[in-house]
């Protein structure tokens, strides 16, 4: 692939929209794990997530949780924070979908199971053209989510993926795999067969990163041919 690539004034407005929401939440997150921290050290104990930050709330506004009266204040200005915090991403997270629903290529690649907005804009916005790819491995190779091969006894077996490659875009695409696994054993079916075969077969972060870089695949697959989402889509790039 071109290491140089010229984006769009739209591409450089997507990007800074994902950047923008990227640090909120992350800055979202810090806030949240230090108020887990600092109420943890008097007792007061919740799971990681930011729906369990109800759980931190309603402590700080419990009179009778015995919290001293500094913790109390304290708290209650990181818990604005957080309140902040989630009407700006929420905000952007809007603005995300709406300019995703206008775009037809964004709106291709959102049929891909494990793909959102946020997801579909990243590759427009982060991507080169995929035509600078000459197949859906190199492309996913370039995201760095190729596993190295490497041989013991004469049969090939399969090693880490590299860290190279654009971060954002495999950190999302690991993501909307990790989604879509957790679905399919929530539910105890998947429609995909490849998908019911590997969670059969194979251990279950060996299949996360089999099913993120076949995303990728079916990503090159799709823009590249201009079509939508179909499982024998899926099973020609698996």
């Amino acid at each position: 692939m071109n290491s140089v690539e010229v984006k769009t004034e739209g591409q450089q407005a997507r990007a800074m929209l994902f950047r923008t929401r990227d640090v909120l939440v992350r800055q979202r997150t810090q806030i949240i794990n230090a108020l887990r921290s600092h109420l943890a050290e008097f007792g007061v104990v919740a799971p990681r997530g930011v729906a369990r930050i109800e759980r931190l709330a309603g402590a700080l506004d419990d009179g009778g949780s015995g919290l001293p009266e500094a913790v109390v204040e304290l708290g209650g200005l990181l818990l604005e924070r957080i309140h902040e915090l989630d009407e700006r991403i929420d905000g952007l997270s809007v603005e995300l979908l709406a300019a995703a629903r206008e775009d037809e290529e964004a709106a291709r690649l959102m049929t891909i199971p494990g793909i959102g907005p946020v997801t579909a804009l990243a590759i427009q916005a982060f991507a080169p053209p995929m035509e600078s790819s000459r197949r859906g491995r190199d492309f996913s190779a370039w995201l760095g989510l190729v596993p190295k091969q490497h041989t013991t006894g004469g049969k090939p077996r399969l090693g880490r993926i590299s860290k190279m490659g654009q971060r954002d875009l495999r950190r999302l695409l690991i993501s909307g795999a990790m989604a879509v696994i957790q679905s399919a054993i929530r539910r105890g079916k998947t429609a995909d067969p490849w998908l019911a075969s590997m969670l059969e077969r194979k251990p279950r972060m060996l299949v996360l990163v089999a099913l993120a870089n076949r995303t990728a695949r079916i990503v090159w697959t799709l823009s590249t041919k201009k079509e939508v989402y179909r499982l024998h889509t899926a099973a020609a790039a698996a």
